[in-house]
Formats: structure tokens, C-alpha cells, sequence
């Protein structure tokens, strides 16, 4: 159960990042704000690894390991720079819905690359979060987000 409890802070935490997101952007350019974004995400890891005494040599550990941390700070990198532009253009209630596609794409991916198999009642859930993506994607570009 502790991963449950993890995932909701997550998606507490990932729905203030698009109230304070859209605020912020508001007089800034979208690329500036990721970049502020990023370095006080920095900022504030490095102490907490150290006073947890998490710190390891990043070079000692797996090539394969480091490889794919770094594929996947790519991929977040080019998800915020994203993220920021379309908050900066639409509003946060279509946006941040939109986003969220992202829990039907990691159930293909993982089934693809993985070999997770979902079961079946949660395909349905994964196809009812899909389903309500493209509805509030629909109301959103009509205005009505």
C-alpha cells in the first residue's frame, strides 16, 4: 500500500505544479519558466539526497542503469518544455487533462516494452481515463474547459 500512498502525493503534488505553473508563466516565456522550474527542482534535491545520505558516485553506478536516467531526463525535460508552452497558450483545465494521456500511454508502453499484462478490468479503467482525455480535450478546444 505505501506505493499507493506515494502515487496519490504525486498526483497531488502534479496538480498544484499546473495551478502554480499557469500562474507563473503568465508573464514569462514558457522555455524560461521550465528552466526556473529545473533548477529549483535542483536545488532542492542535492541537499535532501546529502542530509539523507543517499549520495553515490553517479559514475560509479551502471552504465545501463545511467543510460536510462538519462533517456528518461530527456523525455521529462522535453514533457515540461512542452507542459509550459500549452499552459502558457491554453487553459489549465484542458492542459493538464490532456497530460494525463500519459497513464493510458504508460499502460501500452509497459505491455509493449515490459511485458506487464493488466488485467482486464483495469484495460477498462485505462480506456475510461483514455475516453475522458479526448472528451475534456473536445470541451476544452470548444471553450468549454
Amino acid at each position: 500500500m505505501n506505493w499507493i500512498l506515494w502515487a496519490s502525493l504525486s498526483a497531488v503534488f502534479a496538480a498544484l505544479t499546473a495551478i502554480f505553473a499557469k500562474v507563473g508563466v503568465d508573464s514569462i516565456d514558457s522555455d524560461l519558466a521550465t528552466l526556473v522550474r529545473t533548477a529549483v527542482v535542483f536545488a532542492l534535491l542535492v541537499p535532501f539526497v546529502l542530509l539523507t545520505g543517499k549520495w553515490a558516485n553517479p559514475f560509479a553506478l551502471p552504465l545501463r542503469a545511467l543510460s536510462f536516467l538519462a533517456l528518461s531526463a530527456l523525455a521529462t525535460g522535453a514533457s515540461w518544455l512542452c507542459y509550459f508552452r500549452a499552459l502558457q497558450a491554453g487553459p489549465a483545465s484542458g492542459v493538464a487533462p490532456i497530460d494525463k494521456l500519459s497513464v493510458v500511454l504508460v499502460a501500452m508502453f509497459a505491455f509493449a516494452f515490459l511485458g506487464e499484462r493488466p488485467a482486464p478490468l483495469a484495460w477498462l479503467g485505462i480506456g475510461l481515463v483514455g475516453a475522458g482525455v479526448v472528451v475534456l480535450g473536445v470541451a476544452a478546444s470548444r471553450g468549454g474547459a
